[in-house]
């Protein structure tokens, strides 16, 4: 039986993941900052471990608790939307600590062992903003992309080891709490001076021609855990598939 680590497990993409892994008989480690009982359906192959990508001390507990994992699902991020010259830089930090910096830290806490085995599955979540320049959405580009560039690079390490690195790249997904965890409410990233430019941007993210659902992120990740060729990205949605077809 296989094991998977999904980070960012309480909502979103990474609940979907969870459950769809579930589904198909493997175990799961659902990490989460505040676990939370009864989102998964009650099971010995479930296990919720708290665990914050920006904490050192939290990502050893995780994986020591952990124990072996066949496969890491990197999701756990945060979302900004605005004009980057009202984005506050300490939240342009905190937007990297986690989409950036907790990515990488995490894919190197669990390196050592999948090395060892020389087998492996690292996937590493990004967004379709990585397919296409994409207006406000700057300080969010930013970090996606360069996990982007960290995972093409990663792959020819690790594949020296029999160990697989992928990027999935969801397209917009309206269901989703993408902005839930923003300290600042989106109208005040938006300056008057940026009102008439924002309010067209606005009305298409309202009613957009192709979303993404959770489900389509769900399955995207499977097929890369499960693909064995060496396909590095995994457009998510028919957004970003469509996308992605044109980078």
């Amino acid at each position: 039986m296989k094991t998977v680590l999904i980070t960012g497990s309480s909502s979103g993409y990474g609940l979907e993941t969870a459950r769809h892994f579930l589904a198909r008989g493997w175990t799961v480690i659902a990490t989460m900052r505040t676990p939370r009982e009864g989102l998964l359906p009650a099971s010995d192959r479930v296990r919720l471990l708290p665990l914050d990508v920006t904490v050192p001390e939290s990502i050893k507990a995780a994986i020591e608790a952990a124990g072996p994992i066949d496969v890491l699902v990197n999701n756990a991020g945060i979302g900004v939307v605005g004009a980057f010259e009202a984005t506050p830089m300490s939240h342009v930090r905190k937007v990297f600590e986690t989409n950036t910096l907790g990515v990488m830290a995490m894919t190197q806490a669990v390196i050592p062992q999948m090395r060892a085995r020389r087998s492996g599955v690292i996937v590493n979540v990004t967004s379709s903003v990585t397919l296409a320049s994409m207006p406000l959405a700057a300080a969010c580009t930013a970090s996606k992309q360069a996990i982007e560039g960290f995972t093409g690079s990663l792959a020819h390490e690790l594949g020296a080891f029999d160990v697989r690195v992928r990027l999935v790249e969801p397209g917009y997904a309206p269901t989703t709490r993408f902005t839930a965890n923003i300290d600042i409410p989106v109208t005040d990233l938006i300056p008057e001076a940026y009102a008439d430019f924002a309010q067209p941007i606005f009305a298409d993210f309202a009613n957009p021609p192709l979303t993404t659902k959770e489900s389509d992120v769900a399955g995207a990740v499977w097929l890369a855990v499960n693909d064995a060729s060496d396909r590095l990205r995994y457009p998510a949605g028919p957004d970003a598939v469509a996308l992605a077809q044109v980078a």
